[in-house]
């Protein structure tokens, strides 16, 4: 009896059980479930209202924190933990790789104020990515509204949003910083 069978068998199991096709969302009942988000964040996930951010081509992985944030009430808005009440898991998870599965668009910015705001982003890469599309469980920032971006910045500044490093990282710099880094990522 061949001795490397059963070793081998156990490699390939525990390779399909974490696959991603074996654990795949439900894209279809993420788009379904979707429909409710659209009123804010636009039909296509991009908004076009300022207020709120635009989740087409965000990372999935921070949507379905995000959204278990607002539903456990460690990230407060009423708004939100009242349309999400209602989500399960498995319904976060499909909501999320809907999103993440379409394309971002950029949400544009003062190109004067943007060019100003490029090289004090460097501190942004290292979480973000180089172009600050996401990584891990980081956002993307790039083509988010401008004036969303800001209100998050200050948020975290003021630390009525607290998360990780962010808290640290806002507190030093100025309102101008934040104009101008918020402005060069909305243009991206």
């Amino acid at each position: 009896m061949n001795t490397h069978f059963p070793r081998f068998f156990a490699v390939l199991l525990s390779l399909f059980s974490v696959s991603p096709i074996v654990h795949s969302a439900d894209l279809e009942a993420g788009k379904a479930k979707a429909a409710f988000c659209l009123g804010c964040h636009g039909e296509n996930g991009n908004s076009k209202n300022p207020q709120y951010p635009s989740l087409a081509g965000q990372r999935a992985n921070y949507i379905e924190y995000q959204l278990v944030a607002f539903q456990s009430g460690k990230r407060t808005s009423p708004v939100m933990q009242g349309m999400i009440a209602q989500l399960d898991r498995e319904d976060m998870k499909n909501i999320a790789a809907y999103f993440a599965s379409l394309s971002a668009e950029s949400a544009g910015a003062d190109p004067v104020v943007a060019k100003q705001g490029e090289s004090k982003t460097a501190m942004c890469k290292g979480c973000h990515g180089n172009s600050a599309e996401g990584r891990g469980g980081f956002p993307r920032l790039a083509g988010q509204h401008p004036e969303y971006l800001k209100k998050q910045l200050l948020n975290f500044k003021d630390r009525s949003r607290t998360g990780g490093p962010m808290n640290g990282i806002a507190s030093s710099l100025s309102e101008q910083d934040i104009d101008e880094i918020s402005a060069y990522l909305g243009s991206l």
